[in-house]
């Protein structure tokens, strides 16, 4: 009984139970924050102002984290006996030597924040960097993380993006060659790629200024329709592909042919 009474009373201490404390008090409390961030700012108008705001509770969300650990980690120390305010007064030495030895990270730093407030990227932007294109998966202090369109990766510090392509605020145009045999009537063919576009426009898959625009080639096997497309440049590789399938479901009704290779092949005693 003895026992357990001194190990209740070692528990109990301020070092151990107070420790606990704080570190469970900080966790809830950073959880409680970045739920409630999200559920007031992450509402916008538009999509694109959606994106933004995500990226910039992003940035909330991390600095509140290091402030609330930083925070917690001198009542801690507090516990233990260290004089916390006078590591405080020694920061301000300590944050000269370290912004001379972490100037780098210093300049991720600056480079992430430029990068939300001016409104160069936002989470979710398809963007170009050097030969990678890919989607904006995460926009941090130090780094952006660009998830390429085959799964891959790629982290760069913020301090090395000094040229980027953002694709995603401006409208993607589409030309879509749609091949069709020599022998199809080409009034018919116009009239039917005419009303695949117009369909499109009417359901809001193609944005206003979309066009059938005409022939544009002659090929061994066939004849090359050219149709414009403008559509917002997230959803381009999902417009290319519904376009195309109504091409080819609108083709099948109308009887209209897509060539394809076919090879003749002759036996030897009837050349």
């Amino acid at each position: 009984m003895e026992f357990f009474e001194k190990l209740f009373d070692i528990i109990m201490t301020k070092q151990i139970f107070g420790t606990a404390v704080v570190i469970l008090v900080t966790f809830l409390v950073i959880s409680i924050f970045n739920k409630g961030i999200e559920k007031i700012m992450v509402k916008g108008k538009t999509a694109f102002e959606v994106k933004r705001r995500k990226t910039i509770i992003k940035l909330f969300q991390s600095i509140f984290k290091y402030v609330l650990v930083i925070i917690a980690m001198l009542v801690i120390l507090d516990f233990y006996g260290v004089d916390t305010r006078s590591l405080i007064a020694s920061l301000g030495v300590l944050g000269v030597v370290l912004g001379l030895a972490l100037q780098d990270t210093v300049k991720d730093f600056i480079s992430g924040i430029m990068l939300i407030m001016e409104n160069y990227l936002a989470v979710g932007d398809t963007v170009t960097y050097n030969d990678f294109t890919g989607e904006v998966l995460e926009l941090g202090l130090r780094t952006t993380k660009i998830k390429g369109f085959d799964g891959e990766v790629m982290i760069i510090a913020n301090r090395n993006i000094d040229t980027i392509i953002n694709a995603s605020q401006k409208k993607a145009d589409l030309y879509l060659d749609i091949p069709t045999a020599y022998e199809e009537d080409i009034d018919k063919v116009e009239k039917v790629l005419t009303e695949v576009v117009n369909k499109a426009l009417e359901d809001k898959i193609a944005l206003p200024d979309s066009s059938y625009l005409g022939v544009n080639g002659f090929e061994s096997s066939q004849v090359n329709y050219l149709i414009h497309v403008i559509c917002k440049q997230d959803d381009r590789y999902k417009v290319k592909r519904e376009i195309l399938k109504r091409v080819k479901v609108a083709y099948d009704k109308n009887h209209i042919k897509i060539p394809y290779e076919q090879v003749e092949v002759h036996h030897g005693k009837d050349i």
